[in-house]
């Protein structure tokens, strides 16, 4: 797995790539109660706002972390958002991405330097 600055952590599956935000992100949000994902089929630049996620805190975008085509997104987030607090890492994915260029993902951090930046 990579990590953003943005708190985002991407997961390749295959020529996929799994966005999400990390438990960290989660937690700093508190109770997640509003989800808005993109549409399948959007063509994303790097750093253009794809998500927005609402917390009885603040509201916040997910940003793209890629160059590519938003193919998947996870429709249970929107009737469940709380799901992003229960499971960050695992089932409260929030879109995959078919990247146009891979190599971009080399930018990000590992597991232990996102350790280090948010320590």
């Amino acid at each position: 797995m990579k990590f953003t600055e943005e708190h985002e952590w991407l997961r390749v599956e295959g020529d996929l790539v799994v966005v999400g935000i990390t438990a960290h992100a989660a937690e700093q949000l508190g109770d997640i109660v509003f989800v808005e994902l993109p549409e399948t089929e959007t063509e994303v630049s790097k750093d253009d706002e794809v998500c927005v996620i609402e917390s009885v805190k603040a509201a916040s975008d997910i940003l793209a972390p890629l160059d590519g085509e938003i193919v998947e997104v996870n429709d249970a987030l929107v009737d469940e958002p709380g799901k992003v607090n229960e499971d960050p890492i695992g089932d409260a994915w929030f879109f995959k991405i078919k990247p146009a260029d891979l190599s971009q993902m080399d930018d990000y951090m590992d597991e232990a330097a996102y350790n280090d930046f948010i320590g």
